[in-house]
């Protein structure tokens, strides 16, 4: 069985809505007893990591409370490298929307995943997630929208592989992306924000192919 730790949650984004999402998606491994899914806070991450688990999916930005001054970062420079380690040893990592957020453009996490978040408009808009064809993540299926944070992204799409791109009418982005690292994997992922997107089970679906992917795990 492979195991999964999952840091979820946010001053801005509800862990419990992001846990009922990732449950959605590992529930067929977890029936078949495939997988197993340990939860933990940032603070516990490092900690975590020395347990060695097969895949840490990160949906938490960097920020401690964004609303204090001077603000507080829960990613050090040391902790950065010790994820690096862990991926470029053989783990995997997924960043999972607000798991690109907030992070040092130039630390070697950032350098990891190939690209970061840089803005979403104040509102939400209609978002159309599209997967591209010729990927490693098997057929997605057709577009599909959904009320969401549009998230533009600086991406490094030449060192890596884009599977799922975003438009709205504010434009359009990169929205998943995953590459071989060192001997590890990485994924990243930019939806979703709200419920209608974490709860889509077209989203489900596309999010399950990105976990398996990065485990490892057969579809």
């Amino acid at each position: 069985m492979k195991r999964m730790l999952v840091i979820v949650g946010d001053y801005y984004h509800d862990a419990e809505l992001a846990r009922h999402s990732l449950e959605k998606v590992a529930e067929p491994y977890v029936q078949a007893g495939r997988l197993q899914l340990t939860y933990a806070g940032v603070g516990h991450c490092e900690q975590e990591l020395n347990l060695a688990p097969d895949l840490v999916v990160l949906f938490a930005g960097n920020y401690m409370n964004p609303q204090a001054e001077p603000e507080n970062y829960w990613m050090t420079e040391r902790l950065a490298e010790r994820i690096e380690r862990y991926v470029a040893d053989g783990g995997a990592w997924l960043a999972w929307h607000s798991g690109l957020a907030s992070y040092p453009n130039d630390s070697v996490y950032v350098r990891m995943l190939r690209g970061h978040f840089l803005m979403h408009p104040e509102q939400h808009s209609l978002v159309t997630y599209t997967p591209l064809s010729g990927t490693d993540l098997g057929r997605l299926g057709e577009a599909f929208s959904f009320m969401d944070e549009h998230y533009f992204v600086d991406c490094k799409e030449e060192e890596t592989n884009v599977f799922l791109r975003s438009s709205s009418v504010e434009g359009e982005a990169a929205a998943g992306w995953y590459h071989s690292y060192g001997s590890g994997r990485v994924g990243c992922i930019t939806p979703a924000h709200l419920s209608e997107g974490l709860l889509m089970p077209r989203f489900i679906d596309t999010m399950r192919s990105l976990v398996a992917w990065c485990a490892k795990l057969d579809t």
